[in-house]
């Protein structure tokens, strides 16, 4: 029997999707499972999505151009420059996704053996984008005591080596809510000027900040122009996970025309998902506004529900949707399986995503979960309610002393 690649075997399993046949068996015997694991939001697409979709006129679907449709180019411009973000149609290319975004970056900036610092806890695919490219992620600790504020330049510098080419940050951050302040942002500009680094930006959730505090991206930054490749989605902006949209933006010409040619080695993104993209660049304001009044509804009720458990901490986020929380637990990964396979709370129980596997080792974050707030009040409170039922009689809780609100 052939065996698999050394590369194949390395690429390490999805922590938000792994335990996907457990919660399929729990639900084969009739419990109700509330999927917090996942940043898959129940908020409805914009109309203006589905109708171009439905009312697309061409008789032959098309390969578009290896770079994006044009037209959807130069319309995200003008979705930029509500940012103050300025750019020219051929500083985006489109891709399948954020997620190929990131890889096709990877890949054309970073070689065999290079090293990318990640402020960790990480977006747990950052692991497979780098296996795939060859490229060795260098943790830099952000801690739940923090809030997950970014780490020093200090810190930085002493993970600076000679195969360091890059650092890469997600702002408002996932897995863990933070938004990263002008100021820090301003840090990270000066390491990779003093270092010539690349700087990457995953910036798709930029829509949901919340209390005031405002997004910077890392296209505002003065005298690195050359150094920032900003990734994003459609995927989360507007509800349209299942659509497969993305960008990779730079000014930088020599990176977008390598950029390309990867690009054009998989065709074209998909066309119906630009069709959609390029309507949705005209959704009201008012569809913000009510989306993220809803998720700061939620986030403040998870939020106040988990601090209120007993043994349990979790910061406030200030963007994206998602936080994490510290339980009294013994092991995260056997936690959430065991929520899914032995709990169960009038018929009903809650999926989660075990921290462990946002972290650079699997001995960090054992006993943190990342939530998703996606789903609708109603559903959360039940979910919080199962989750609090499943602490109290999970035979691994492990106590934790309290001190001024957070852990001692």
């Amino acid at each position: 029997m052939p065996k698999i690649s050394t590369k194949g075997a390395s690429m390490p399993p999805s922590p938000i999707r792994k335990l996907v046949p457990f919660a399929e068996q729990a639900k084969k015997a009739g419990r109700t499972v509330y999927h917090l694991n996942i940043g898959q939001p129940d908020i409805e697409t914009p109309d203006s999505m589905l109708d171009a979709i439905h009312h697309f006129a061409p008789k032959v679907v098309e390969y578009s151009h290896s770079a994006g449709i044009e037209s959807y180019r130069k319309k995200l411009t003008t979705y930029y420059k509500r940012y103050q973000i300025e750019l020219d149609y051929t500083d985006i290319l489109i891709t399948t996704g954020g997620s190929e975004a990131i890889e096709i970056a990877m890949m054309s900036c970073l070689d065999e053996g290079d090293e990318i610092i990640i402020p960790e806890p990480f977006y747990a695919n950052y692991n497979g984008f780098s296996t795939q490219a060859h490229v060795k992620v260098v943790p830099i600790r952000s801690t739940i005591e923090s809030g997950f504020a970014l780490p020093p330049v200090a810190e930085f510098e002493k993970l600076i080596s000679p195969k360091t080419r890059a650092i890469m940050i997600c702002n408002p951050n996932n897995p863990t809510g933070y938004l990263y302040s002008k100021e820090e942002l301003e840090s990270l500009r000066d390491i990779v000027q003093k270092h010539d680094l690349w700087l990457f930006s995953d910036e798709v959730y930029r829509e949901f900040c919340y209390d005031g505090k405002q997004y910077t991206s890392v296209m505002h930054l003065k005298g690195i122009e050359q150094n920032v490749v900003m990734l994003d989605s459609i995927s989360k902006r507007y509800s349209a996970c299942g659509a497969r949209i993305g960008a990779l933006i730079t000014r930088n010409k020599d990176l977008q025309a390598t950029a390309l040619r990867f690009a054009q080695a998989r065709l074209s993104p998909p066309t119906f998902g630009q069709v959609a993209a390029e309507a949705a660049i005209d959704t009201p304001d008012e569809y913000f506004t009510k989306v993220k009044k809803e998720y700061v509804a939620r986030r403040d009720f998870v939020v106040s529900a988990l601090n209120q458990m007993d043994g349990v901490y979790c910061p406030k986020p200030s963007g994206a949707f998602y936080c994490i929380a510290r339980l009294p637990i013994d092991n995260a990964d056997k936690f959430c399986q065991w929520l899914l396979e032995s709990f169960s709370w009038q018929n009903q129980t809650v999926m989660l995503a075990p921290a462990t596997g946002f972290y650079s080792r699997p001995d960090l974050g054992t006993d943190e979960v990342r939530i998703a707030y996606v789903l609708n009040l109603d559903s959360l409170k039940n979910a919080m309610k199962c989750l609090e039922e499943a602490l109290r009689v999970y035979p691994g809780r492990v106590e934790k002393k309290m001190a001024a609100g957070n852990l001692a």
